[in-house]
């Protein structure tokens, strides 16, 4: 019998340090934030513009070290005019446990979400949409197995304001408001009844080039939350501050084809976590949405 000797490798090696890269390109994003004036003014900004089409931003993920998030989306326009859309997607994400750094070492969550926009004055849209999330549950310490799963069922809606900078820049404030719904794996009530989440958010979006449509995107979402609980006792928690969200994506149509694309980096900072003392959660994202058009009935 021949014996076959098989020599994976290194780049292709599950364990590779992932870490290295996403801090690299989180120290890179950061020299732009580091003025706090600019953060300070993407939320501070909003009079006048056009409504800037967005990537579909990965979830919080919980406690790790490194993540991955990948979605595929359906836009169809719903009007001859082009002011009402529709956009659904499905989308996956996995996460490193707390002692790795591998985005790939186990399943985060998994989201199927429609949502309807209407652009109804110029620069300003707003949306509604419906999302179910299904996400595991681990344990807070080693070995980080697996204990459980949790539903969602969300319901939100947004407003959006965008204006332009010249004719490169682009800046849109959006403010969302989430009604978060809680459910074990057979849909009964769990610690955390229901939570009402505020976000609120600013994209700022230079277009790089006109071919395939290129564009960099630099943003910066604050989330804020209450929730009521079941357990131990029925009551509300207080209302605050949550975490913080930054994003740098580089976003482009696929050549002769229907699809767009978008490739980033998402830094996601807990309040009070383990992971905040490294840095945050870093991500690596990418969405492809197909681009439907308008047919008429």
């Amino acid at each position: 019998m021949t014996n076959y000797h098989f020599c994976v490798p290194p780049t292709l090696q599950t364990d590779f340090n992932f870490s290295k890269l996403l801090k690299t390109l989180f120290k890179r994003s950061c020299n732009i934030l580091r003025d706090k004036k600019i953060i300070a003014g993407l939320f501070l900004l909003g009079c006048i513009g056009s409504t800037v089409k967005a990537q579909i931003s990965p979830p919080g993920l919980g406690e790790a070290n490194t993540a991955f998030w990948s979605a595929f989306g359906v836009k169809r326009q719903l009007d001859s005019l082009g002011k009402k859309q529709s956009l659904s997607y499905i989308a996956v994400g996995r996460k490193s446990s707390p002692d790795n750094d591998n985005p790939f070492s186990k399943q985060a969550i998994f989201v199927l979400n429609h949502e309807v926009y209407h652009s109804f004055a110029q620069h300003q849209q707003y949306s509604y949409a419906i999302s179910y999330r299904r996400q595991p549950v681990y344990e807070s310490s080693a070995p980080y197995e697996k204990e459980g799963l949790e539903q969602e069922i969300r319901l939100y809606g947004r407003y959006d304001y965008s204006f332009d900078l010249g004719k490169k820049w682009t800046l849109k404030n959006t403010i969302r408001q989430e009604f978060r719904k809680f459910f074990d794996p057979n849909f009964h009530a769990v610690e955390e009844s229901f939570q009402l989440r505020t976000r609120i958010k600013s994209q700022l979006t230079y277009k790089l080039s006109s071919k395939n449509n290129q564009k960099l995107a630099l943003s910066a979402e604050g989330l804020f939350s209450i929730s009521y609980l079941n357990d131990p006792e029925p009551q509300w928690t207080k209302f605050g501050y949550r975490e913080m969200r930054l994003g740098l994506y580089y976003m482009f149509a696929i050549p002769n084809s229907p699809f767009t694309m978008d490739i980033g980096y998402v830094d996601d900072l807990i309040r009070n976590s383990h992971s905040i003392a490294k840095g945050g959660v870093h991500y690596l994202a990418a969405d492809v949405i197909w681009n439907l058009p308008y047919k008429k009935k």
